[in-house]
């Protein structure tokens, strides 16, 4: 008797090529092509996504979820650029798909229908006193008295720290203008809180 197995086929692919080369495969079924570009973004797109979340779960489901779009809506892929934007845009799926876990675990504990009493659970932490001074504090005031597109252009640059060509893609605004906006955001911040 012959024993059978299925023979590997050659990827269609260079697994060491370009973000949009793999994004091509991806949309064509190439699960194996998803694996390279998980194994070379889910690192740093976990570690900026911390900057914005502090539980490690909801990031981990932002993540997990983001490559499963990246799966779904890898074939709608088309880079503006030469060295393509992949990156950027899978960057902005994991926030909207972090902000989307947010807004899960914000309505659960909204729903819950037998609250228990708050006890202490310890000292808040220095980052979360600092974030809270920012966003109650006369930095918050400031920062809401921006313009949407100022205050973008700060969050993006600083933080979100992200670099300013990658701010540029995300915001589809050239870096120039990205530095200009921030310059002119810190000035205003700085009159408005001196």
């Amino acid at each position: 008797m012959k024993l059978f197995r299925r023979a590997k086929r050659a990827p269609d692919y260079d697994p060491d090529g370009s973000d949009a080369e793999l994004l091509a495969a991806v949309g064509s079924g190439e699960t194996a092509a998803l694996e390279v570009l998980h194994r070379r973004h889910a690192p740093w797109l976990r570690a900026r996504l911390r900057y914005r979340c502090s539980d490690p779960d909801l990031v981990d489901a932002a993540v997990q979820e983001t490559f499963l779009a990246v799966w779904k809506n890898a074939a709608s892929f088309t880079p503006r650029s030469a060295d393509g934007d992949a990156g950027a845009w899978i960057w902005t799926i994991a926030i909207r798909q972090l902000i989307s876990q947010l807004r899960k675990s914000a309505n659960r504990w909204l729903a819950e229908s037998d609250p228990l009493p708050y006890e202490p659970i310890g000292e808040a932490s220095a980052e979360d006193l600092v974030l809270l001074r920012i966003e109650h504090g006369p930095l918050g005031i400031a920062l809401n008295n921006l313009s949407p597109e100022l205050r973008r252009a700060l969050q993006a640059t600083i933080l979100d720290g992200l670099t300013v060509r990658e701010a540029a893609q995300i915001l589809g605004v050239p870096e120039g203008t990205v530095k200009t906006r921030v310059m002119r955001a810190k000035a205003k911040l700085r009159e408005q809180l001196t």
